[in-house]
């Protein structure tokens, strides 16, 4: 304990050193911050969007009058609330929908439209805790230890330190493990309150906790790698700052380029487009043939699918369908491509452990790509009961009313119906 003791009060003596630490925790504290105002705002949306959906059907229960009006002026909610650890890693939260308001019209372009993000959100990145762990405490490591031996070599006062008895774990030992002490404090600190507000888990918050530790033990490796070479203190720091700058910005934006032009993905935006130009050609094209396709998929309906010469729900309904079943084969090969990205990015990650602790911090928060993408099969699982719904009285044509519209199936973001 002496030992300890010792260097953590050498550790304060260094104005560098507990300079970078403050920085660190500044650094720390602040996305903590962030992190927690950002989940705060998703909270506050959502339950806006919600208070607002209760006066917008007190208004549609006022004219509604058959159930083809219901369906089409019927907004339902859905939604995908944070977790208690979202604030550590917001993940893709801060430019991927968490609310989206569907109707039983056509699905892919009511998704894929509402997908684009401003560029400039995404430019400078997301700054929260997991950012400061993978990207901003490497840096303090390297600046508390790159000179662990080459200091004392440059002092005069190695050889006099390691004649010292047990030497190694008297001396080297208890610095390297005062100074990452230091640095796991000043970023698990502002995460454990963090996560008390938030009201996080134990079991969750430690599991992030240790994600951290890892991130740290592994550039601590990295560091005292180069450090045991015994060159100069300043060609420790500059072959350091080098590795760090290679693990953690030049190897993943490679393996990024090459995992995309690997893995071609097709455009959402052009998805969208096509899906809206097809339910917008359902007007040209020959009602009857609308129907008999429709009933291929639904073929239960055929009793009551009789229509009109002039307009119908029916039939309006029905093409607006054939749309979504247009453009399903491209859908499932976005999403398929994008969860493949995902996978390969995954793997690389054993490759380049900081941007796999990376990707582990974000899929223990569920921010990662595979919980938005959970998210979009949760609203496709809701929107096909809400469409049913609807089906069932408009083929039946059963009268619907507010009674009826007080029955249309809800949300639930737990199950996605």
């Amino acid at each position: 304990m002496t030992n300890f003791l010792r260097e953590a009060w050498l550790l304060t003596r260094s104005r560098s050193a507990v300079l970078a630490l403050l920085l660190l925790a500044v650094c720390a504290s602040a996305s903590v911050a962030l992190g927690l105002a950002s989940v705060a705002r998703d909270r506050a949306a959502i339950e806006r969007m919600l208070a607002g959906q209760v006066a917008e059907e007190a208004a549609l229960a006022a004219f509604v009058e058959d159930a083809g009006s219901g369906a089409y002026y019927g907004f339902q909610p859905t939604w995908d609330p944070p977790s208690a650890l979202a604030f550590a890693a917001l993940g893709s939260r801060d430019i991927a929908p968490a609310q989206l308001r569907v109707r039983a019209l056509a699905l892919e372009g009511q998704i894929y439209e509402n997908e684009s993000a401003n560029p400039e959100l995404a430019l400078p990145g997301r700054f929260d805790l997991a950012f400061v762990a993978v990207y901003v405490a490497p840096l303090v490591l390297i600046a508390l230890l790159h000179d662990l031996w080459s200091g004392e070599r440059e002092a005069g006062r190695y050889h006099a330190l390691a004649a010292l008895p047990r030497a190694r774990r008297r001396l080297w030992t208890s610095r390297v493990a005062v100074r990452l002490a230091g640095v796991l404090i000043a970023l698990l600190l502002p995460f454990a309150i963090g996560a008390a507000i938030a009201g996080t888990s134990f079991p969750r918050a430690l599991s992030f906790a240790g994600l951290i530790g890892l991130v740290c033990l592994f550039w601590t490796g990295i560091v005292l790698l180069v450090a045991r070479r015994g060159v100069r203190s300043a060609v420790n720091a500059a072959a350091l700052a080098a590795i760090w700058f290679a693990l953690t910005l030049v190897a993943p934006a490679g393996a990024n380029l090459a995992i995309n032009a690997a893995v071609p993905v097709p455009d959402g935006a052009a998805l969208a487009r096509e899906n809206r130009e097809y339910v917008h050609a359902g007007w040209d094209r020959p009602r009857d043939q609308t129907m008999h396709d429709f009933l291929k998929v639904y073929p239960q309906h055929e009793p009551g699918s009789a229509i009109p010469p002039t307009f119908h729900w029916k039939w309006y309904f029905a093409f607006q369908h054939l749309g979504d079943l247009h453009v399903a084969a491209e859908s499932r090969a976005y999403r398929a491509g994008i969860a493949r990205r995902a996978e390969m990015a995954s793997l690389a990650g054993w490759l380049l452990p900081p941007a796999g602790l990376a990707q582990a911090m974000s899929a223990l928060a569920g921010t990662d790509v595979t919980a938005q993408l959970d998210y979009q099969m949760r609203i496709r699982a809701y929107h096909r009961r809400l469409r049913e719904f609807y089906y069932d009285y408009l083929f039946s044509e059963n009268p619907f009313g507010p009674e009826e519209l007080a029955r249309v199936p809800r949300y639930d973001p737990a199950i996605g119906s």
